[in-house]
């Protein structure tokens, strides 16, 4: 019997980009469950009353909160893409390297002009008209 390994493992392939995309949606799963640890506090928050909405938007208001709910929101516009691309290669399409390095491309970009437009749309206030 041959002495290679049952599995693949990094050490048989070449880092490449489409493999540190790989790596980085499994980075983000872990990510968004503690989102949404923080997304079920909100809520509780909420059916808490008032005050208890009130303490939790103060909470969420902190600087360095913020940047967690930005980090949050482009790791689940990331999972979100990715996953739709592994769904694509669970129905057979896109395993050819070509495929696999562009449709890495289209998920790249994506990510960056619609994780640029919600943090827009959520973290840039409003001018209020007079």
């Amino acid at each position: 019997m041959s002495q290679r390994p049952l599995s693949p493992h990094l050490g048989v392939y070449r880092f490449g980009y489409t493999m540190s995309l790989s790596i980085l949606h499994r980075i983000t799963g872990v990510v968004l469950s503690v989102g949404f640890l923080v997304l079920a506090a909100w809520l509780m928050a909420i059916a808490g009353g008032a005050e208890s909405y009130a303490r939790m938007n103060a909470f969420l208001g902190h600087g360095v909160i913020q940047v967690l709910l930005a980090g949050w929101l482009v790791s689940f516009v990331y999972h979100f893409a990715n996953g739709i691309r592994h769904l694509c290669w669970d129905a057979g399409w896109g395993f050819e390297k070509p495929q696999a390095r562009r449709s890495a491309l289209i998920v790249v970009v994506a990510v960056v002009i619609v994780a640029a437009v919600l943090l827009y749309l959520f973290f840039v206030p409003l001018a209020v008209s007079p």
